[in-house]
């Protein structure tokens, strides 16, 4: 870790954010917002995973948003790709470690809502996670033992949603279930999604929020929504309709965040 940080400060030369956001599917148009960019592609930092799904870059790129400084991972490692429910342990320590505060986390996702149609956007306000798995599993301390009763900050909350209103973009509210993918969910494990609470579906994401509680690391989370889960309008879900629809949503949320941060952010 400490070589990755060591090079990420030599790169960033004296940049120092406070936010580090995570783009998932569809949210690349972020990145044409900063100004003054750093773009180092994972394959420079030693040890950074790299993943294999089309569209994600797979590149950290830093600058401002406004006036805020800020790092992006251009791309994630799900849990699907390695096996590894810690894959992305690794990014987000870094990111503490570079005196990173807040971790904004995106993600594409399959609504299980009629009033959340593809191309909206949800904020995460809580999750599920029945998948037995969990990224500290073997940590040997006492601090792999993190309270999740307050994992998505309200602070950070409270200002993607004013920045929603100042943008007259709607934005729901949501339990994220995550699911360890890469098949999607059957009809049946979405009526059990539905039943359970959840109101959109995923591959991603809520690793990478306990590593960042465990980092310490305030975190709020949105996601995209792609399509209607499976059985919910009789038709077979693919990665291709995911690729895009994402942009849609991603538009809308990329201008919420820009809005968040700009003004010098929580």
């Amino acid at each position: 870790m400490k070589a990755v940080i060591d090079l990420l400060v030599d790169r960033l030369n004296g940049l120092m954010p406070r936010y580090g956001i995570v783009l998932g599917s569809g949210l690349g148009s972020l990145v044409e917002e900063i100004t003054d960019p750093v773009r180092i592609s994972y394959r420079e930092l030693p040890g950074f995973p790299i993943g294999g799904v089309s569209g994600h870059a797979g590149e950290l790129v830093a600058g401002y948003l406004g006036r805020e400084p800020v790092i992006m991972l251009a791309g994630r490692v799900h849990y699907y790709e390695k096996g590894d429910a810690g894959a992305m342990r690794l990014p987000i320590e870094v990111l503490a470690g570079l005196g990173v505060q807040s971790l904004i986390l995106t993600n594409a996702a399959g609504s299980l809502r009629h009033d959340l149609p593809p191309g909206s956007v949800m904020q995460i306000t809580d999750h599920i996670n029945l998948t037995g798995l969990n990224p500290l599993i073997g940590v040997q301390s006492d601090r792999r033992f993190v309270g999740m009763t307050s994992a998505y900050d309200a602070d950070l909350a409270a200002a993607m949603h004013a920045a929603a209103q100042s943008e007259s973009i709607p934005l729901s509210s949501g339990v994220y279930m995550w699911f360890s993918g890469p098949s999607f969910e059957t009809p049946a494990e979405i009526r059990m999604a539905r039943t359970l609470g959840a109101d959109a579906v995923g591959m991603s994401t809520v690793p990478e929020v306990i590593l960042a509680r465990f980092f310490g690391l305030r975190v709020a989370a949105a996601s995209v929504i792609t399509n209607y889960g499976a059985g919910m309008t009789g038709a077979e879900l693919s990665h291709e309709e995911t690729k895009d629809m994402a942009p849609v949503g991603g538009k809308r949320l990329a201008a919420i965040l820009k809005t968040m941060i700009a003004g010098g952010g929580v």
